[in-house]
């Protein structure tokens, strides 16, 4: 099967999405003049090492985005699979002000380095500085590009000095509806590396 995007797939269902898996999920947490925001986006990554970098798109400006403009922060916090239930009720559309922390029963903690909420017992947050806003093509596709200014590691995710996604079962963003759970990790040495 090949397909032009602008002609269309012809699929009960965007295939996209499911093309472009497993995907990490950042649940951002931002505050602005409404209060504090939490919410769950697939589209995300590390993008730099030296400085560290991170991003995630935003389709729509929501609170999120607008919260990451008006103060210049954001932290993202990466989901455990015991937070699923949590993590989905924050992907809801809810008016601007909602606290997704409070409305989802996620304990939220004041970042350090920051003036930003953060999910208090995340496996892991980085604490973000934005460093550019891009418009994208399409209607309302928005990249945001973050400096990571400080990084939480809960303990028990740390095994022999390494931060283990399989310890907290982290949860990935497949395609439709579905998700999966890192659950077995194999180790790869690059040519030349020894």
């Amino acid at each position: 099967m090949f397909y032009r995007p602008e002609d269309g797939h012809g699929l009960p269902r965007n295939p996209f999405n499911a093309i472009i898996t497993p995907r990490p999920i950042a649940w951002v947490g931002t505050r602005g003049k409404a209060g504090d925001n939490l919410a769950p986006y697939s589209f995300f990554n590390g993008v730099a090492y030296v400085p560290p970098q991170v991003m995630f798109a935003p389709t729509g400006r929501k609170d999120s985005l607008r919260n990451a403009e008006e103060t210049g922060v954001f932290s993202i916090s990466t989901v455990e699979h015991a937070a699923r239930e949590a993590m989905n009720l924050t992907s809801g559309q809810y008016p601007p002000g909602t606290d997704e922390f409070a409305l989802a029963g996620v304990a939220k903690a004041d970042c350090v380095t920051i003036p930003c909420p953060r999910v208090a017992d995340a496996p892991a947050c980085l604490e973000c500085e934005v460093v550019e806003i891009l418009r994208l093509r399409g209607r309302d596709n928005f990249l945001v590009l973050g400096e990571v200014k400080g990084v939480h590691l809960r303990d028990d995710c740390l095994v022999d000095g390494r931060f283990d996604a399989t310890s907290f079962g982290a949860l990935a963003r497949g395609g439709y509806r579905d998700y999966s759970v890192v659950r077995e990790v194999f180790e790869m040495v690059r040519p030349g590396e020894g």
